[in-house]
């Protein structure tokens, strides 16, 4: 793995985790530890993260990592991901978007649709996600409804009872989960318990549920459950997940789709 790679690999996991240990780091990367310090050291020397004992943990600008590290791990994986997820919405459909990458890329696919160029509206989009909510607001035939709450830097999402207060008086068609886990037996989760909450309440106001995950998101577990697999109607994952794994999906009951 190339430095650059490995820099934008570290800095995804930091801007979804919060905080990041040398060990864990080193792990997940398939590199030494000697590595992973000179790395941290390097990029905290450019105000990317800040240093701590034995790892590190997000500066305050890392909200931005997720829009100037556009080339992502799985990149082309969450593109096709997000293609196959927008082909699933009708026109003029109410879709709500959870944080994410994947979920960025299912807005920019929904962008680019051709025939949703116009429409009264083309699509509602409620999300609370404000850089969604940036990139879609551009879009005069698009209606965006964003949550209330309080923002949470490492995700761009807006989280806690003000939130949840929009998402109570409403009701959609499709919600589309972001997620950093996805397991047939433990349901799909978050790492942190205030987003997850925020994207449970989602799912529960929508008439479907689809989960956008590619595939290294599946058979894991994390902190913060969102909901059971039972509650998912669709799961949009790659080619490249394992087929055991979708086979225990679809035996939960959902349709699978591998692109």
């Amino acid at each position: 793995m190339s430095r650059d790679a490995r820099w934008k690999a570290l800095l995804e996991l930091l801007v979804e985790r919060g905080r990041l240990d040398v060990e864990e780091a080193a792990a997940e990367l398939a590199v030494s530890s000697a590595t992973i310090r000179r790395d941290f050291d390097q990029l905290a020397e450019q105000q990317m993260l800040v240093r701590t004992r034995g790892g590190a943990v997000v500066h305050g600008v890392s909200y931005e990592l997720p829009l100037r590290y556009k080339t992502a791990r799985h990149a082309s994986e969450k593109q096709r991901v997000a293609k196959a997820v927008a082909d699933l919405i009708a026109p003029g459909e109410a879709v709500g978007l959870t944080g994410g990458t994947t979920t960025t890329e299912v807005a920019r696919a929904l962008a680019v649709r051709s025939d949703l160029t116009s429409g009264s509206p083309a699509l509602t989009v409620v999300t609370n996600a404000l850089n969604i909510a940036n990139e879609l607001a551009v879009r005069p035939q698009f209606k965006i409804v964003v949550t209330g709450g309080v923002a949470r830097p490492q995700s761009y999402e807006l989280i806690g009872p003000l939130a949840g207060g929009v998402l109570g008086q409403i009701t959609i068609d499709v919600a589309v989960l972001g997620v950093v886990a996805f397991d047939s037996a433990h349901g799909a989760a978050a790492h942190d318990e205030a987003e997850a909450a925020i994207n449970r309440l989602l799912c529960e106001r929508a008439e479907r549920v689809i989960v956008a995950a590619d595939s290294s998101k599946l058979g894991r577990r994390a902190f913060a459950r969102i909901c059971a697999a039972d509650a998912v109607d669709t799961l949009v994952t790659d080619a490249a997940a394992d087929p055991e794994t979708l086979r225990r999906f679809e035996e939960a009951g959902l349709r699978v789709i591998a692109v």
